[in-house]
């Protein structure tokens, strides 16, 4: 008997498909499958390498031997070669060993279909299956009543290395323990999502998994993928969406990855201008050719197919659209209107926003996205990208940039702030506090915020305030939702151990109590991206650093009054606009003894007086507690 017995996996109608960039479903096909084949158990194996002259499937069960099993290349010229291998089980290790005709080229490489990989710094693909038996029928079915855009979107990013590690074993958590520990804590929390920074397998921990090898295996650093799926299903169970962030920018040149895959440029744009990124040292995708876009598309599918993900944060958008992303004069070459967007981009990313919202019910994809490029976040019938939701980033440079200034100077740059509303409707936008705002030198969060201790935890709660009053989704990177001093540090665990200290303490019950109210008035959520969903009162009081607004739900009566002093002078009898008679009634304020303020606060009802003010014909007086967002209501 041959060691490698002809068989396919592959209709002629899959061809068709694979050729025309339109086959999403490549990872049923491509791959190492567990399979029988006339009553004997093995492996069917099938890879795209079309300037190939040779491909073996080399491993543990011929000692990584080339040519002892021989793939064979289809008739089709689709550049496929498959076989099936008798009596290979769940575990094996593999690679394909690869002879090129591009000048007798052999390369060894992971397999780019793999549902599995050997741990770092071990670099071969494991044999492996799906099987998983889902306990979320009843998140699947409902997720959109969690995930659409007039829901509360509270997300929670972490990176699974460095959130907590074994403190006595001196190792990372696993999947299994991620299942109890961190749905309990985010669950605790009240954020709504979990989005983990790439959890596909990457080589390079220090890349924190935006270098990726292995794009349809979670990594083996916390465990298998069914224990993943555990962590999945445990956080759907908990009522908590997963979020995963989703690389298609660009990925390493490591001998076993996908660069120069079979002796010449199969995934990257054989351009150089096109084809490598200069920021990271990396490659970047052929987004021209139909069948990298199909692998591209059929990674995100399986993402949201198989493991039950319930949106996917794209990563790098701007670098991918911009021709001259990084690069200077005479290192870009302009597409054929002589402009600098990628049109072959563009077209990927629609088309994947398609296929996305076209295949799974209640999903979104959000756009890490740094640039004013039109429509991103608008649905490409009415020519935008399709994505559900856009990063803010402009908003939070804004932001950061006043929060950072001593309070005697705020009062000359009030327009950082009031300047995000002359966009924020242009696109549906995340307000987000990410990982790379606590990096590089840039400090943590908390270790923006000027003045002394008691002056620092105000702003920072005043900040987050300010954030969840936003009109937009929301974004925390971990450990900011209690205060971590420090820079975030990928090779260690979060100071846990701040939270014995009060103020650290109260900023946790700070963010939970924000992400209580968030999700229960509707006026913060239901029309978060649209302008009628907000109103100004006041944003011109800048000699007291004083801005007042009304964030508005589908029912007038759900409508809150919010009153930022971004001062820490206490502030009585000031007063506002109001639209209508009746009493304010104060449900938040950041001020608030038990999460370390000072305890300021309005009277139980505040009666509104038909004394015009504001431009409106009814106000009231306040008291404004020092650094602090006041919320009210009017009954």
């Amino acid at each position: 008997m041959s060691k490698v017995i002809s068989h396919s996996l592959f209709s002629d109608f899959d061809i068709d498909l694979f050729k025309s960039g339109k086959h999403f479903r490549l990872y049923e096909k491509l791959g190492a499958h567990l399979i029988t084949v006339d009553g004997v158990d093995g492996v069917y194996f099938a890879v795209w390498a079309p300037t190939a002259h040779s491909v073996s499937v080399v491993g543990d069960f011929n000692f990584w031997t080339q040519g002892e099993h021989l793939l064979q290349v289809r008739w089709d010229s689709s550049g496929i070669w498959e076989g099936f291998i008798p009596n290979i089980k769940k575990g094996t290790t593999y690679k394909y060993k690869i002879q090129s005709n591009n000048g007798g080229i052999i390369t060894e490489k992971a397999d780019p279909f793999a549902f599995y990989c050997e741990k770092p710094p071990y670099t071969a693909s494991v044999v492996w299956d799906l099987d998983y038996k889902w306990k979320d029928k009843n998140w699947m079915e409902t997720r959109q009543n969690h995930n659409g855009l007039d829901k509360p979107y509270s997300v929670y990013e972490v990176h699974l290395g460095s959130w907590k590690r074994h403190a006595k074993e001196n190792r990372f958590l696993t999947y299994l323990e991620f299942a109890e520990d961190l749905v309990n804590y985010v669950k605790e929390t009240g954020f709504t999502h979990v989005e983990f920074m790439p959890i596909m397998e990457y080589p390079y921990d220090p890349s924190w998994g935006y270098q990726l090898v292995g794009y349809f295996a979670p990594t083996s650093r916390f465990g298998n993928p069914q224990e993943f799926m555990h962590l999945v299903d445990k956080l759907h169970e908990a009522g908590i969406g997963v979020i995963l962030d989703w690389v298609p920018s660009h990925f390493p040149d490591d001998a076993h990855g996908l660069g120069f895959f079979d002796g010449s440029n199969l995934f990257e744009h054989p351009d150089r201008r096109k084809g490598y990124h200069p920021d990271w040292k990396s490659l970047v995708f052929n987004y021209g050719r139909n069948e990298v876009r199909s692998f591209l598309i059929s990674n995100a599918l399986f993402w949201l197919h198989h493991y039950h993900a319930d949106a996917l944060r794209v990563d790098a958008v701007a670098s991918m659209l911009y021709l001259d992303y990084s690069r200077n004069d005479g290192e870009w070459e302009p597409n054929i209107y002589g402009g600098r967007e990628n049109l072959d981009t563009i077209s990927f990313l629609k088309e994947f926003n398609e296929a996305v919202y076209l295949n799974y019910e209640g999903v979104q994809t959000i756009a890490e996205e740094s640039t004013s490029f039109p429509m991103v976040s608008r649905p490409t019938s009415v020519g935008g990208l399709g994505f559900g939701m856009k990063w803010m980033m402009g908003w939070m440079h804004d932001t950061l940039e006043y929060f950072q200034k001593d309070t005697v100077y705020r009062k000359y740059h009030q327009n950082d702030l009031t300047f995000s509303m002359t966009y924020t409707f242009s696109e549906n936008f995340m307000l987000p506090l990410s990982h790379d705002e606590v990096v590089y030198g840039k400090k943590s969060i908390a270790g923006r915020m000027p003045g002394d201790e008691w002056q620092k935890f105000a702003n920072l709660r005043l900040l987050y305030g300010y954030m969840f009053m936003h009109p937009g989704t929301k974004l925390l990177f971990m450990g900011s939702e209690f205060g971590q001093s420090s820079e975030w540090n990928f090779e260690g665990s979060l100071d846990w151990h701040l939270l014995q200290y009060p103020y650290h303490e109260g900023v946790k019950i700070l963010i939970t109590d924000l992400n209580k109210l968030y999700k229960t008035q509707p006026a913060l959520h239901e029309k978060q991206f649209s302008p009628e969903g907000f109103e100004w009162i006041n944003y011109s009081d800048h000699q007291n650093a004083v801005m007042s607004f009304i964030r508005k739900g589908n029912d007038p009566k759900n409508d809150v009054i919010v009153v930022c002093n971004f001062t820490q002078v206490v502030r009585p009898n000031y007063r506002i606009g109001l639209p209508k008679k009746g009493k304010l009634t104060e449900i938040f304020n950041s001020d608030a003894a038990n999460y370390g303020g000072s305890g300021v606060f309005n009277p139980k009802k505040i009666a509104i007086e038909a004394l015009p003010y504001d431009g409106r014909d009814y106000s009231a007086e306040l008291l404004l507690p020092p650094l602090s967002v006041t919320v009210l209501k009017i009954s």
